[in-house]
């Protein structure tokens, strides 16, 4: 499956993170509209079926998000 670039999906889970809070404050058609747009982009960028997930995904392969194991295995 192909994975969009990790600085297009920071921007789009940015973005998801903006509307959230200008619905809950707002409430309004147009927040509400462009929040299930952003959010199906989302979707189809990390092959997920609802928000939840792909938010899940889309940080999961954002820089930074896998910490880096430098344990030794012994012998």
């Amino acid at each position: 499956m192909l994975m969009a670039h990790p600085v297009i999906l920071q921007n789009l889970v940015e973005q998801y993170d903006v509307l959230r809070i200008l619905h809950a404050e707002d409430g309004s058609e147009e927040v509400r509209q462009r929040m299930d747009d952003v959010a199906y982009t989302l979707c189809v960028s990390t092959g997920t079926q609802d928000i939840d997930a792909a938010l899940i995904a889309a940080r999961f392969h954002l820089p930074g998000a896998r910490p880096h194991d430098d344990s030794v295995v012994p012998d």
